[in-house]
C-alpha cells in the first residue's frame, strides 16, 4: 500500500513523485515486445504531472483534468511560474502521446529518436517543475 507521503493529491511533492516515477518508466530500456509509444506515454505523463505540481504549488487549487501539455504550460506561466523549457512543438508532441499512443492508431510507430526526444523533453519539464515547486513556501 502506498505511503501517505506520496499519495496526497493536495501536495505538489506527491505530484512530483509520480512525475519522477513516470520519468523512470519512460527512460527504461524497453523489454522485448514493449512499444516505444508506451514509453512515450509515460514521458507525457511525467510532464503532465510535473506541470500539475507547479499549478498546485502556485495556486493551491486542484489542477485541471487535462492531458494538454500546452494548456498546462500556459496555466503555469500565467500563475507566475518561470518560462517553460519546452517549445510549443515539443509540448504538442508530448500531448499527442497522452492518448494516441495507448491504442492502435494511424500515427505510425515511434522510432528511437522520437522516444529519446520525448524523454529529454519530459526530463526538462520535471527538473523545471521541481525548481518551481521548491521555490514555493
Amino acid at each position: 500500500m502506498p505511503s501517505s507521503s506520496h499519495s496526497d493529491s493536495s501536495d505538489p511533492r506527491s505530484w512530483l513523485g509520480y512525475a519522477h516515477a513516470d520519468l523512470l518508466l519512460a527512460e527504461s530500456a524497453p523489454p522485448s515486445g514493449v512499444y516505444l509509444e508506451l514509453l512515450c506515454f509515460h514521458a507525457q505523463q511525467a510532464a503532465e504531472k510535473a506541470l500539475k505540481a507547479v499549478l498546485l504549488a502556485r495556486t493551491g487549487a486542484p489542477p485541471p483534468q487535462t492531458h494538454d501539455v500546452i494548456l498546462l504550460i500556459d496555466l503555469a506561466e500565467r500563475a507566475g511560474a518561470g518560462a517553460s523549457p519546452l517549445s510549443a512543438e515539443a509540448a504538442q508532441a508530448l500531448t499527442q502521446y497522452a492518448v494516441l499512443t495507448r491504442y492502435p492508431a494511424d500515427l505510425g510507430a515511434v522510432d528511437e529518436a522520437e522516444w529519446q526526444a520525448a524523454v529529454a523533453d519530459a526530463r526538462a519539464v520535471v527538473e523545471w517543475a521541481a525548481e518551481q515547486v521548491a521555490g514555493q513556501p
